[in-house]
């Protein structure tokens, strides 16, 4: 596991999982996002099956999930996953920046940190999926040079949405 990389003038910490960190992941993507959006059960179900397939098939050396936080306090996370499909393409998941932590910079070092793990690794591309609604976290991705590639409305969280596809060339 990667050292803690502490950004003291912010506050926070940015370190590796460790046991319980995905269930945490999981907890908080299915309240934050029933209490802000109304996505209630089928956003925890997948937040669920995005943190079980993080587990079971978890690589170092091409994997890895960042937990942000300020004295044992969660404050948010990411994770970068290796593309099953499309070997030289990583995806990035379950990207939460807490409420009370915003404005520190944290969703951008967290998005950062992901793009800088997967110019290590080799990856080409970085790819992710979410959804026209969040636009603080479509703001960072656009900062760090991610191109809106596709978009599709979509009721997977039984809402009507447009989910869209943005994508990195590293």
């Amino acid at each position: 596991m990667a050292p803690n990389l502490p950004s003291p003038s912010q506050g926070y910490t940015l370190r590796t999982h460790r046991p319980g960190d995905i269930g945490w992941i999981i907890h908080r993507h299915a309240t934050y996002y029933d209490k802000e959006h109304d996505w209630g059960l089928k956003m925890e179900g997948l937040a669920a099956q995005v943190g079980a397939d993080f587990l079971a098939n978890y690589d170092p050396s091409t994997d890895r999930c960042w937990i942000a936080e300020r004295n044992d306090e969660f404050l948010g996370c990411i994770i970068l996953v290796k593309d099953r499909e499309e070997v030289d393409t990583a995806k990035l998941r379950m990207f939460l920046v807490e409420p009370t932590a915003r404005g520190l910079g944290l969703g951008q070092a967290l998005v950062q940190q992901c793009t800088r793990f997967a110019r290590e690794c080799g990856y080409a591309r970085v790819r992710l999926w979410t959804q026209s609604v969040l636009l603080p976290a479509r703001r960072l991705y656009a900062k760090e040079g991610f191109q809106l590639v596709s978009s599709d409305e979509n009721e997977v969280f039984g809402v009507k949405l447009i989910g869209e596809c943005w994508e990195l060339t590293l």
